[in-house]
């Protein structure tokens, strides 16, 4: 393959770097009005009065829409919705009734001439409550809590309840503690936007910041009940997502708004708001129970997660879901308890689980290895395992033990000292500390259609979405090389629901969806263009078998002897075609994965071992983190002087946006291993973190020299291509990582996150 896997800059970096590229809320409309919420004022109760009088007679305001005045929408059936993954974030549709469930909640909106007028005329909004007396503490309400059967992604909440007792009691070697992870909130660099516009009364076009263009649609024409090809959604370009857009409902405003007034109408949210309305990384105290072998083999393993959803949401943070796939051990308990709190509700945020999962498996490993005076990686690596502990069947592609090797010899970990307290530099106790990463290889069915041009021109279409991430990028390289054409032959078109429907851009699946079937479309053009070139009597390979014939260089000649060649412009020209085109649907073997609705393209024909059959493998990805911290002993700040990062994740299709994608995560996950934290004032359950003024994450000099790696294998199984996700797993492991790195140098065990000063003092 001559571009997959290269480190070709991003196609539409000019485009961003010099402003022409166009995010969603800039496709401004001729009369287009502005929408503001207005956001309750209490967390439990119901509305009781609304005085808008103010508001309604404030300059430029044109209409204030309330639960009394606002279009009725469909009443929602979930199970309905669920055919399409198209989950809202709540149960709760804006503006429909007058109970109030958390705080901020949106109950009315201000649509108004300007932005400023809109904004304004909310804080004129006066609306009165019945209160009542919210659920606010974690601790409080947990005795309170349920034990879901189920967790989101299906898998069983209660694993195993109560088996663990006697073996962990029985076991030579033995650990248990508490380990907790705060609530954090989704500060994407572009705030939730986007702009409706009524094409007509039973059509609408939408200009939305979504990580789903064909869920958002489904999601609004199934409330305003539309047909979906009605409600046409664009996202050319998200500035992040990392699951809080397309299912944070927002944009149903919106559109009442602008179906009210009749005229185009934005809607911005505010930083205060994306502290509030559009979910968040629940909080989570987990217990971690280990019983091990005098050798360090597991034997047993207990993860038992205590958190909340709120009152109109059933999400919950999945924390033992890396604990279901890594280590050998033979039994495993894993349950949840689940608590029902008034305030925003939890939604995915990235690696959603495996996240605070890790840091609490990951912590205790690191414990388990300081008491069997083992090293860390040595105690990780006899408890290997290649085979899926609870589906017993094994990996589709799996190099763990090649991860920890690879880290190891780059990172220096033989260096490490492994009684604490050992390395010093000045001031500053130097530790290191390490952790396993995993994540689920999810794929999904995707259409894709490609159509080539007399002049050689390629375009391949998607209603996918890139997320920043890179993805037009990564299919232009694999439409390059499916067809023998320069990269800058193909121009890629992607965030429209109007194009054949591609996936959700949620749980690393975009590249182990899309390329499959950009590979398969071209493929399809290709072998139609090369039977007219075969079948055309004027052609210099007419006559020839297809085994015969190679391609590059955006023509066809005879295998061995060059000068028997047919340019694809030739073929096309002979034709009298002016355009030529191919349209496939891809879907694994087992089913439709995390589907789509409507294919419009047949089927393409995969072998039977291109699937994400599992019953036959399990699809995980895998990578082992590296931190050396040094921390100041006398304030007790924590700085990340080093970090390395070894990637399982399939084939690379592109090393840059790769690597990228792996430093975002690790840069995400040292904000949440030392600063990153939202607290709620127990009196009103409004958070006390209202902007990034006071809600911290990393900064330029927050962030060390972070270093790279890839395995590189491909997964033979998953496609083939052999690429699965990279976006998801890089967070994993990096707060264990340095949790570690930190006992490791300070000789103090901190099980709380953040890693704040005041834990070390």
């Amino acid at each position: 393959m001559a571009e997959i896997g290269k480190p070709v800059d991003r196609v539409d970096g000019r485009l961003k770097v010099t402003g022409a590229a166009k995010y969603s809320a800039e496709y401004n409309q001729p009369g287009m009005v502005y929408v503001v919420p207005v956001g309750a004022t209490v967390a439990n109760g119901a509305i009781t009065g609304i005085d808008a009088g103010a508001a309604q007679s404030s300059p430029g305001v044109i209409a204030v829409l309330t639960h009394e005045n606002a279009p009725r929408l469909k009443v929602p059936n979930f199970d309905e919705l669920r055919k399409f993954i198209a989950i809202p974030h709540e149960s709760t549709i804006p503006l429909q009734d007058n109970r109030v469930h958390y705080f901020g909640q949106f109950v009315a909106a201000v649509v108004a001439e300007t932005y400023e007028q809109a904004r304004h005329a909310a804080r004129l909004v006066k609306i009165t409550y019945a209160a009542e007396k919210p659920a606010i503490d974690l601790k409080t309400e947990l005795p309170k809590g349920t034990r879901p059967a189920k967790i989101v992604q299906q898998h069983d909440a209660q694993l195993n309840a109560g088996r663990a007792a006697a073996p962990i009691a029985a076991a030579p070697i033995k650990i248990e503690h508490i380990y907790t992870t705060p609530n954090e909130v989704h500060n994407a660099l572009e705030s939730h936007s986007g702009i409706v516009v009524w094409d007509a009364p039973d059509k609408m076009t939408v200009y939305e910041g979504t990580q789903g263009t064909v869920n958002t649609s489904v999601i609004i024409s199934y409330f305003f009940d539309l047909p979906r090809e009605n409600v046409r959604v664009i996202c050319r370009y998200l500035g992040g997502g990392f699951g809080s857009k397309g299912s944070i409902l927002h944009y149903l405003i919106t559109a009442m708004a602008a179906r009210v007034v009749k005229r185009p109408a934005k809607m911005y949210l505010t930083r205060q708001m994306m502290q509030l309305n559009v979910g968040r990384r629940g909080e989570t105290i987990q217990t971690i129970a280990l019983g091990a072998a005098s050798d360090g083999k597991l034997q047993v393993i207990r993860h038992h997660t205590d958190t909340y959803a709120n009152p109109v949401s059933q999400f919950f943070e999945s924390c033992g879901l890396a604990t279901e796939v890594l280590y050998g051990a033979p039994l495993r308990e894993i349950t949840y308890r689940v608590a029902k709190l008034n305030v925003g509700a939890p939604r995915y945020m990235r690696a959603p689980g495996e996240m605070p999962g890790s840091f609490a498996l990951e912590s205790a490993m690191d414990e388990l290895a300081f008491r069997l005076k083992l090293d860390p990686l040595e105690l990780r690596v006899r408890n290997h395992t290649a085979i899926d502990p609870l589906k017993k069947i094994p990996y589709s592609g799996e190099h763990l033990l090649e991860c920890y090797r690879t880290g190891a010899e780059k990172f220096g970990w033989a260096r490490r000292k492994s009684e604490p307290r050992q390395v010093r530099s000045g001031n500053y106790l130097v530790g290191m500390g390490m952790a396993t990463a995993t994540y689920p290889g999810y794929r999904s069915k995707a259409s894709v259609r490609v159509q080539m041009t007399a002049d050689g021109a390629v375009k391949v279409m998607c209603a996918t979405q890139d997320l920043g991430t890179g993805t037009y990028t990564i299919c232009a390289q694999t439409a390059a090389d499916a067809l023998g054409l320069p990269m800058e032959k193909i121009r890629v078109e992607i965030g429209d629901s109007n194009l054949p429907p591609g996936n959700n851009s949620v749980g690393s699946q975009t590249t182990a969806s899309i390329l499959p079937a950009i590979l398969e479309t071209c493929e399809k053009l290709r072998r139609d263009l090369l039977q007219l070139a075969i079948a055309d009597p004027q052609s210099k390979i007419n006559g020839r078998r297809a085994e015969e014939i190679e391609f590059s260089e955006a023509k066809f000649f005879v295998r061995g002897d060059s000068s028997k060649s047919d340019s694809y412009a030739s073929i096309l020209r002979r034709n009298s075609k002016t355009v030529i085109e191919a349209c496939q649907t891809t879907l694994p073997v087992s089913g439709s994965g995390l589907t789509i609705p409507g294919a419009p393209c047949e089927p393409a024909q995969v072998s039977a071992e291109e699937n994400s059959d599992n019953k036959k493998y399990s699809f995980h990805s895998f990578g082992a983190q590296f931190a050396e911290v040094w921390v100041d002993e006398d304030l007790g700040i924590v700085r990340v002087r080093r970090f390395t990062s070894v990637m399982d994740v399939g084939r690379i299709m592109n090393e840059k946006t790769a690597r990228s994608q792996t430093v975002g995560g690790i840069v995400w996950g040292i904000g949440a291993a030392l600063m990153e934290e939202t607290h709620y004032d127990l009196r009103y359950a409004n958070p006390v973190q209202r902007t990034l003024a006071d809600y911290h994450v990393p900064v330029n000099l927050d962030v060390p020299e972070i270093d790279v790696y890839f395995i590189n294998k491909p997964d033979p199984h998953v496609s083939r291509i052999g690429a699965r996700g990279a976006g998801e797993i890089p967070i994993v492991g990096v707060s264990a990582a340095i949790a570690n790195a930190v006992f490791n140098a300070t000789g103090k065990r901190l099980r709380d996150l953040p890693l704040t000063p005041d834990k070390l003092l």
